[in-house]
This record gives structure tokens, sequence and C-alpha cells, in this order.
């Protein structure tokens, strides 16, 4: 299967500057890069399917360039309803430092990390005006969608700051297609504005041609929003907390996928596995054919969960999910359950429950937590707890069916 065939069957194609896919085919330069801001420190699954589309050029012989920004991170995307909150220096510096790590780890180490606060920390403003500003009218931007909804009727209004977002990002495409010979910038479809900016600058100041190519955002089927932090429903690529409490444990991260409907599975498999069109073919007729097996759900959990957190993680996570469900929790031992840490969410012993629901992501708030032991979904080591009791010794949490946490 050619890289324009792929794209097409994995629905990674959305708007584009380029008339006919199969160009990516024969491209003379084999360059992109995709970029990500560090407003959290982690990538979430709404990130992981554009870098599942950037693995798919990498696969056809693409180099990819992946970007930090470090510069943009100060500023922060505009958003459609509203300003963002300024993070503090240190702060970008931290969440830059994690999002690179999983950037390379998706796509390979042998990709370019680069970020962009490396070429704007000394430019002067004067020649960024002359350089960049001069070469974009004011009618050009307003007619962004982002800007009009910001101070149309109603709208929030927008500081001058976010307004010159997409200058900054315009000229970072720029700058890679002058450093490193970069024509290609591949993103999800609610950045294509801001690439359109670098294209137009390279044709003005280089007299080239550069191309931006999309991917639709990512729905969740079961809410109809799309998959991203901005919609209170994160799913984060990061199992371990590295300061803020954005992060899902291997085992829930893995169980999300292995619940999704049946309606969705094919369409996720697609973009989130590096399962081939046969096998896909071969899953979806089992699929068909014995739905109450989830065969396809399991793929998509298996191969999801291996290309964020590896194939020995994704083993463990497996056999893990059978001794939770299928064995007894009353009977696991103090060492079993010290391994299940590994990738669950843990809480230190010591704490009340209701807090520990909570540390643990269990439970929303300790208002929650009571309700919840009070309707007698709360167990621990598979006995059912109703009321707030300190928790001294190892344990396994439990809420519900399926949402478990180590106390240790």
């Amino acid at each position: 299967m050619k890289l324009s065939e792929e794209l097409i069957w994995r629905g990674f194609s959305a708007e584009t500057t380029i008339k006919d896919p199969t160009e990516l085919d024969n491209r003379a330069s084999k360059k992109f890069y995709w970029g990500a801001d560090p407003s959290a420190d982690s990538l979430t699954i709404g990130n992981l399917a554009a870098a599942m589309m950037c693995a798919c050029f990498v696969r056809h012989g693409y180099e990819p360039y992946l970007l930090v920004g470090g510069a943009t991170g100060q500023i922060g995307d505009p958003k459609e309803n509203g300003e963002r909150d300024l993070k503090s220096l240190d702060e970008v510096e931290h969440n830059k430092k994690c999002i690179g790590e999983q950037m390379k780890q998706i796509l390979g180490q042998g990709a370019t990390l680069v970020d962009n606060y490396d070429w704007f920390k000394d430019i002067n403003y004067l020649d960024f005006l002359r350089e960049v500003g001069k070469n974009f009218s004011m009618t050009q931007l307003l007619d962004r969608q982002f800007v009009q909804n910001r101070i149309g009727e109603g709208g929030s209004g927008i500081s001058y700051a976010e307004f010159s977002y997409t200058l900054i990002q315009g000229y970072d495409f720029l700058h890679l297609y002058r450093r490193y010979g970069v024509d290609l910038q591949l993103c999800g479809a609610d950045q294509f504005g801001n690439c359109s900016s670098g294209i137009h600058l390279i044709k003005r100041l280089e007299g080239a041609t550069a191309d931006a190519w999309s991917t639709p955002l990512i729905i969740d089927p079961a809410t109809g929003r799309k998959f991203g932090k901005s919609e209170g429903n994160a799913i984060w690529l990061t199992s371990r907390d590295n300061g803020s409490g954005n992060y899902t444990s291997v085992f829930d991260f893995y169980q999300f996928w292995l619940n999704q409907a049946d309606t969705a599975v094919e369409y996720l498999l697609k973009i989130y596995t590096l399962i081939e069109q046969n096998e896909m073919e071969q899953i979806m007729a089992a699929q068909n054919e014995h739905p109450e097996q989830r065969i396809a759900q399991k793929a998509l959990a298996k191969g999801v969960t291996e290309v964020v957190h590896g194939a020995e993680k994704a083993a463990a996570v497996i056999g893990l999910t059978e001794r939770l469900f299928e064995g007894c929790l009353e009977e696991l031992a103090e060492d079993e359950i010290l391994e299940m840490s590994e990738y669950l969410a843990v809480a230190k012993r010591g704490i009340g429950m209701f807090e520990a629901l909570v540390e643990t992501g269990l439970a929303s708030s300790k208002t929650e937590a009571r309700k919840l032991a009070a309707a007698g979904a709360i167990s621990i080591n598979g006995t059912k707890v109703t009321e707030d009791v300190a928790v001294n010794q190892v344990a396994l949490l439990k809420r519900g069916k399926n949402r478990f946490a180590v106390i240790k």
C-alpha cells in the first residue's frame, strides 16, 4: 500500500494544499515537521492521532522534524472561546522536556527534535515586524475563524499576543525550510490556518512552494466530544504523575480502549494501531461473527498500548486484566498487589480511603467518594467498604466493576 492509499484508508486526510494525494508517494523532498506546544506535561490521545499520521509518513521514507514550542508555548495557541492563562517559564521548560521525550518515543529516536525558542530568543522585535509582520495584511488575519469567533458579537475579545500567534508559527515553518529544507507541515485540522501562514511566508520570502497536510480531529464516539484535554476527558500518554496530576495509568489506558463500542472500534483501529489492512479485515470478520468476544476491542487496546507504552507493558497489563477480572481479589498476596502498582494509579498508605480515591483519580472529590462508598461501589481487597477508613496496609482499591488503584 502506498503512502497516499494508507493515509486515505486510515482516515488521515482533511484539509490540505496538495491537490492530488499521490504526489506524496514520489515527492522530491521527504521532510516534514509536526509541532506541539508544551501546554501540559503530557500529550493526550488527541495528539497521538496526529503522531500516528506522522508515523505513517515515516514508514514510507519521510524524515521527521518534531517541534516542541518553547516560544509559542509561552503565549498559547488561541482557543475558540477565550484567552489562555499564561504558563510560567519554569512550567513551560518542564512541559517541554516531558512532551519532547514522548514525541521521540512514538516516532523514533532518529527523529530530529527542535525547539522554536532556540531561534526566537535572539530575534529582534523590529526585525520580526519588518520581515514577518509586513508580509501579512490585517484583512488576511481577521478572516481567520478563531479571530472571528473571539471578536464577533458575544466574543470574549483577543489579546495582541494570541492574535500574533499565527505569525510566530508561520515563522517556524519558514525557519525550518531555510535551515533544513522542510517543505511539508503535518497537523490536526484545527491547525491548518496556522500552517497556511508558514506557506505564505515561504512563498513571499523564498519564492518557493510548501505544503500542509492535516488529519481530522478525533471524536470520542461515546460523548461526541473531541479527544483532548480542553474537553475535560483527557486520556494522557504518560503513566506516572510528573507533578501536574496529568497522567493515565497503563491499566486505565488499556481499559479505555478495551471498552470502546462496537460501532467505533474499526475506526479507532485504523487510526491508533499499526495493524495493516489484511489483518484488519480478518479481525473485523471475526468481530462480526462473535461480537461477544470483543476481538476487535482487544486488538485495539493491545495495539495502542504497545505504541505508547511498549510491548512488554502491554503484555503485562493484558495479564493483569485477566487476574483482576477472573481471579479472587480477597486472595491476592501483598507482593502481587505491589507488582500491580507498576500499572495502576498509586496512593501512599496511611491516608483515609476517601483521600486515596481522590488521589488516584477513582473519585473527583471526597464528596463523590462518600457517595460511591455509601452506594456500595468501593471495595478494599475485595471487601466492600461503605465508610471512610484509614488504609495502613498494602491494598487493592476498586471502584465499580473495572476501576482499580493500589495503596502501598
